[in-house]
């Protein structure tokens, strides 16, 4: 079997008394989408911080090409080809397409003894970066607060892909969009899925998950409920496992009663 590009094995993470990850294992191979669901409070947000690098895990071991590492720091895990888009982006709005592309990465060029911005470069490489991406920017200098939200979120992985993304870990990608900006992200996580990089796609949209995952991790509670390949769980079994089938029954059943209350 192909060697995981990352792998955490039996990796648990505690704030004081509080149990936020306990013996969790979950990889991501080359070419493939794995998806990890759950709830708010599930874990998620501990796990993409430890693999971010944000957090380091007090028991278990992170493994990247087979290699046990220890992360020193986010930028470590870029170094190491690991990138994470947040929710939030890490975009300033008010900054144009091409500046936040290449935000902390700037391109420069000589002018006499004075290095300055590159800015053809970055318009250029913006320009084709996100048309490549299936995004027709009007002007790379246009501010970023004036693209769409599916056009953000397309610019955030477009940048982690171009400087040499093999893992791209996404937070949440779809949760804040429409149906067409939802659409848009998923096509780009199948290209980059084709491009033969790992993608690890956090979300409590199940629906959003069954369509481009090819494995699933449910998270609860800070512990995994297991790993299940698509072939072998459909999306209705995998909505029933992630909300709780018994809490969802005793739901229909409390509704049921108040329900018969009125009528009488």
């Amino acid at each position: 079997m192909e060697q995981p590009l990352v792998e955490l094995k039996s990796v648990s993470k505690y704030f004081g008394s509080v149990i936020a990850l306990k013996d969790v294992s979950f990889d991501v191979r080359a070419g493939e989408v794995h998806c990890l669901l759950g709830d708010n409070g599930a874990g998620k947000s501990t796990l993409i911080k430890t693999l971010a690098g944000a957090h380091v895990p007090d028991e278990g071991q992170i493994l990247v090409g087979g290699q046990a590492t220890r992360f020193a720091s986010p930028k470590d895990t870029l170094d190491k080809g690991i990138a994470t888009v947040y929710q939030d982006l890490a975009l300033v709005p008010l900054m144009s397409v091409a500046r936040n592309f290449f935000l902390g990465r700037e391109p420069l060029k000589k002018f006499g003894l004075i290095n300055q911005f590159d800015v053809e470069f970055a318009n250029q490489t913006a320009f084709q970066q996100l048309s490549d991406m299936g995004i027709q920017l009007r002007d790379p200098e246009q501010p970023v607060g004036t693209l769409s939200g599916g056009e953000r979120q397309c610019l955030a992985i477009a940048r982690a892909i171009y400087f040499g993304a093999k893992v791209l870990i996404l937070d949440e990608p779809t949760s804040a969009l429409g149906v067409h900006q939802a659409s848009i992200v998923l096509k780009l996580i199948v290209q980059s899925k084709a491009r033969g990089i790992g993608v690890i796609f956090i979300s409590h949209n199940v629906h959003h998950a069954y369509v481009v995952g090819d494995r699933f991790t449910l998270l609860k509670r800070g512990k995994s409920v297991g790993t299940y390949a698509k072939d072998d769980i459909t999306r209705d079994q995998l909505l029933n496992l992630m909300a709780g089938g018994k809490e969802l029954i005793d739901l229909e059943q409390e509704v049921a009663k108040l329900k018969n209350r009125k009528l009488q």
